[in-house]
């Protein structure tokens, strides 16, 4: 976790160490610059005739090049390519085929770069009582969702990071007051739709609410990639498109400032005045993807120009929108992280967008937001530009609390067993919840975040451990718990300017809970239908009473107020995993017929050496010339 509330001094070196440490690493990676950029052609080159993904078709004259290649060397290739697919197994033959449309070959098709994490496991309350963990506003994870759903596949095992597909929607919980704290707290109780005999416990935080106009002024500087890798309609296209609705929400105390890199970086707009909305759309409008991706020196010019134009008291903001990784100029990415984090405690906070596919890293995009005190959102269509950049933009750009941790502490008097569902990289040590120097994650205006742990009361009946022999105080031989509460519940965040954290702290009771899932509001139906997809997708061990069907089912059920239409698109898309789960369980189970042909196999040769009379020999002989030209009578 980083350190936070630096004294200037102390800022100002670390920030200046980082800006050195990364100037070293481009300085060895230039070195390695020219062969680095022919192979990354060769690659893109050889990627583009594969499979034809987010690349441009290769040209008619590099075409008429590789008909002119040598036929003998091509077909020795392809020789030894079907001599090695003979030697494996069936699954295996299906890989190396790569056969289109079939979801079990998309690994073979795609460069994309998603973190896999293993799902909380579910905790003994007697033995572990407190769960610790920073909230997270992100939703990244559930637009890339969206993008291979609709694409017919669905992603692999572990990358959905399920607390963001949650916090993608909007729930209908209490508006707090700026003025007596920066977010409310929510919590909800009822029977759990994943296993039977067992509860979900719902808390939902929602920070203070802010009109665009009460923003305040705002510099901004947009970080943007316009390397080769850009030139498709849902990468720079799209990218300029949403940042174009974006400047028509500033006004004249705005600044903007636009850095590009590519092969080289370079200011395009130096601090214009956020309604000089000519000059903004014009300098989008000149941007043209060419060059390899060298993010390094262009994060260095954007953190200079928000400090050149910083905003006392305002929001400061370098806007990264990339559609992949940093793959010329620093491959040191913590040089990179280290930066950000100086520059954040200087008052300079990081949102990242992500844009297209092919090569991106969505695992480097979420870490750096974090590292920066910002969000990270991916842009897969126009409408999500919208929702990120206009409907939510108070939220995107302004931070009302920082370092927001969860601690909850559950009874086990009442609760034998809890499980934590999403949030596994944002797991925090007990002893972390009382540190103020352990970083943790930041809500914005009106943004909300909401967690989901799954519990079973000791009188439940499927428990997954078996019960403690102990759970009496041993000098008194009396219980030690209330048999009201099921939880303690504390949150410590810290106030925009302050360096100390506050706390919050309540029970949350047993009686709060209600009889039957239908009882429960349709927010937090809808929370748990969405948990339960994200769940799904990433095959967990932990959700023995939950399909697909019920999932639409208690979507469905919990619509409530969908004023733009998200809870609907939700519906759909899991309907759409379905089927798509559904092919894939075809798949694997090897009921392949009627995708790929059986290959017949190879006739038994009779090749007789009449010069060894041993079988065991002619055995030996027979499996050499197995695959190899036989004379047959």
């Amino acid at each position: 976790m980083a350190l936070s509330a630096c004294s200037g001094e102390q800022a100002e070196d670390k920030s200046e160490k980082a800006e050195k440490n990364l100037n070293q690493s481009q300085q060895v990676e230039q070195v390695k610059k020219p062969d680095q950029d022919h192979q990354v052609a060769a690659a893109n080159k050889v990627q583009a005739q594969n499979d034809g993904l987010d690349h441009p078709l290769v040209s008619q004259v590099e075409l008429s090049e590789e008909k002119s290649a040598d036929v003998y060397a091509a077909g020795k290739q392809a020789s030894e390519r079907m001599v090695k697919m003979k030697s494996l197994s069936r699954t295996h033959i299906m890989g190396q085929m790569s056969a289109p449309g079939v979801p079990a070959f998309r690994e073979s098709i795609n460069r994309d770069n998603f973190s896999r994490h293993t799902a909380n496991g579910i905790m003994v309350a007697g033995e572990i009582p407190v769960s610790t963990f920073s909230i997270d506003t992100d939703t990244g994870s559930y637009s890339t969702l969206r993008r291979w759903i609709n694409q017919g596949r669905l992603p692999q095992k572990g990358t959905v990071r399920v607390e963001e597909m949650i916090n993608y929607f909007n729930y209908q919980y209490a508006t707090p007051s700026a003025l007596e704290q920066a977010f409310s707290v929510n919590t909800e109780l009822a029977p759990s739709p994943f296993n039977d005999n067992k509860m979900l416990l719902s808390i939902g935080l929602k920070g203070y609410e802010l009109d665009k106009s009460q923003l305040g002024a705002s510099n901004l500087v947009f970080l943007l990639d316009v390397s080769g890798s850009m030139n498709s309609q849902d990468k720079l296209p799209l990218l300029k498109t949403s940042l174009k609705m974006l400047s028509q929400q500033l006004s004249e105390q705005d600044q903007v400032s636009i850095v590009v890199y590519a092969g080289a970086s370079g200011v395009v707009l130096d601090g214009v005045k956020g309604n000089d909305t000519q000059a903004i759309i014009q300098a989008l409008n000149n941007l043209k993807a060419g060059g390899s991706t060298n993010g390094g020196a262009g994060i260095q010019q954007a953190y200079g120009l928000a400090q050149k134009h910083f905003i006392q008291g305002g929001v400061n903001r370098v806007i990264l929108a990339t559609d992949g990784d940093f793959n010329v100029g620093t491959t040191d990415h913590q040089a990179l992280m280290d930066l950000i984090e100086a520059k954040r405690d200087k008052g300079i906070a990081l949102t990242t967008l992500g844009f297209g596919q092919g090569n991106y890293n969505d695992h480097l995009m979420e870490q750096l937001a974090d590292k920066g005190n910002g969000h990270y959102a991916y842009i897969d269509t126009l409408n999500e530009a919208r929702k990120v950049l206009v409907d939510e933009l108070s939220s995107t750009l302004l931070t009302i609390a920082k370092d927001v941790k969860i601690q909850v502490e559950f009874n086990p008097a009442i609760v034998s067993e809890y499980r934590l569902i999403g949030y596994e990289n944002r797991a925090l040590n007990r002893e972390d919840f009382n540190n103020d120097k352990v970083d943790a994650g930041e809500i914005g205006a009106g943004h909300r975040v909401t967690a989901l742990y799954e519990v079973s009361y000791v009188d439940s009946p499927n428990q997954a451990n078996d019960k403690l022999r102990y759970g009496y105080d041993d000098a008194t031989g009396v219980e030690k718990y209330s048999r009201d509460e099921i939880a303690f519940l504390k949150l410590r965040y810290k106030p925009i300017g302050e360096d100390t954290s506050r706390l919050i702290s309540y029970a949350i009771r047993r009686d709060s809970g209600v009889k039957s899932l239908a009882q429960a509001s349709d927010d937090y139906r809808f929370s748990a239908a969405v948990a339960g997809l994200g769940q799904l997708i990433n095959h967990s061990l932990y959700t023995h009473d939950l399909s697909y069907a019920k999932v639409i089912d208690l979507a469905q059920s919990a619509m409530g107020q969908d004023a733009f239409g998200y809870r609907h698109e939700f519906v759909q898309l899991a309907k759409t995993a379905r089927l798509l789960a559904d092919q894939e369980a075809v798949v694997e189970g090897g009921n392949v017929s009627s995708i790929i042909p059986p290959i017949k196999p190879m006739p038994k040769p009779k090749y007789i050496a009449p010069h060894i009379k041993s079988p065991e020999y002619q055995l030996e002989i027979d499996k050499g010339v197995q695959g190899v030209q036989t004379f047959h009578d």
